[in-house]
């Protein structure tokens, strides 16, 4: 019989069966003899010890698509993800670190903007703009009141869709709007410093419908940035690259170079201030940092 891990708990791995339910599995020793971890995400063949209490083992491992390292997850499509128009305000420095980090790992981002029912100034439309013009597939939804979230199915259907974001921006009220059977605890947010209580503590896949999961991760409040050198930074701003040919040095940094192509189209509006100034700080911010020696 052949399932999808959904979910791995202290040696337990739960193993989901279209049709017939899932299933609570132990791993093989022989996985443990190779050193082969099974992930959440991983496609497996599972052997039934007892089909009225639904439990069995794990004895092959298909072969994976892809693997990411946070979280550790097998078989991923893309990327969702999540923050909050207001309530709490974006963190833009944050969203970015996500989008490098998912970019490092070679998968597609969409970029959702949750709590426009909240949205009394109109910053989604905004928001949503500077990341389209990125090129980064980017909608507004209210979790609350059920907006937008018709298209955001469509854009997971068919996929296993790994969802990120912090706390407090409303992502496990979306994450219901999108399934049903499953209905994850929700956070409050604490009204005197705005951010939510962590309430998701393991990662699950979620089963929305055939052939499309949703799996979703702790909340992060902060996120650094892994295995990447200053020099290599612009290149995870695809809005950059039409601009650096005006350059006047192979290798500029953006920053403090007199002749620049991209601060030339920063000055003309063609780039937007919020990702420069981002740009700018996580540069410094690896400028800063001790180099490793290998």
């Amino acid at each position: 019989m052949q399932g999808k891990i959904i979910k791995g708990i202290a040696g337990f791995y739960y193993v989901h069966v279209p049709g017939r339910g899932t299933y609570e599995c132990k791993a093989k020793g022989i996985f443990r003899k190779e050193q082969v971890k099974p992930l959440v995400g991983d496609d497996a063949e599972i052997d039934v010890l007892d089909e009225a209490e639904h439990t069995g083992n794990i004895s092959r491992l298909l072969p994976r698509s892809s693997q990411l390292v946070r979280p550790a997850v097998a078989n991923v499509d893309q990327a969702m993800i999540i923050f909050a128009i207001s309530h709490p305000q974006p963190n833009f420095n944050l969203l970015d670190r996500f989008l490098i980090m998912m970019e490092q790992q070679k998968l597609p981002c969409i970029i959702c903007l949750n709590k426009l029912d909240l949205d009394q100034e109109g910053k989604g439309r905004e928001y949503a703009g500077i990341y389209r013009s990125c090129g980064y597939e980017t909608l507004t939804v209210s979790a609350d009141r059920k907006q937008g979230i018709e298209e955001l199915q469509n854009l997971l259907r068919g996929k296993t869709t790994t969802v990120a974001g912090p706390s407090g921006v409303g992502k496990s009220s979306l994450v219901n709007c999108l399934q049903s059977g499953i209905v994850m605890e929700t956070g409050e947010i604490s009204r005197k410093i705005e951010r939510g209580k962590h309430t998701t503590r393991h990662s699950e896949l979620i089963a929305l419908e055939e052939n499309t999961y949703i799996l979703d991760t702790p909340g992060f409040s902060s996120l650094g940035l892994f295995d990447l050198e200053k020099e290599e930074l612009a290149a995870y701003y695809p809005e950059f690259a039409s601009y650096e040919a005006d350059c006047r040095y192979s290798g500029c940094s953006h920053t403090a170079e007199p002749v620049c192509g991209v601060k030339r189209a920063l000055d003309q509006g063609r780039i937007s201030p919020l990702r420069y100034e981002n740009y700018c700080l996580l540069y410094e911010e690896l400028k800063a940092k001790k180099p490793v020696y290998r």
